[in-house]
């Protein structure tokens, strides 16, 4: 089992930075891709970026050229740099941990942009 424990939530005013962060402990050794996903009220929880071990990133259309995502093997952590920021990433943001078995979730970090 992993437990992921996210950080860096905070309430920000658009076109402000936050750089959340995630530190992953348990079995590190079964976790492949790490990633961040968001849920805004009353909409589904959606896949913001992931990484793979070796560094191989994907990241949303939405937040293209806003968003990058980083991942540090040694410290078992992962990162979400959010700069630009819109009304519309305000969410709840939740670190993810592929097992390959199953998918696992930190109980997230609230981001609030503000218009």
């Amino acid at each position: 089992q992993v437990q992921l424990v996210e950080s860096g939530g905070d309430l920000v005013q658009a076109g402000g930075s936050l750089r959340l962060s995630c530190a992953a402990s348990g079995n590190i050794f079964s976790i492949n891709d790490m990633g961040w996903y968001r849920q805004a009220p009353g909409k589904q929880r959606e896949l913001v970026a992931s990484i793979t071990r070796a560094g191989f990133s994907y990241v949303a259309d939405s937040v293209t050229g806003r968003f990058a995502i980083s991942r540090d093997n040694v410290e078992n952590k992962v990162y979400l740099q959010m700069s630009s920021l819109k009304a519309e990433d305000t969410a709840t943001y939740y670190c993810s941990a592929d097992l390959g078995y199953s998918l696992e979730f930190g109980r997230g970090t609230q981001v609030i942009v503000s218009s």
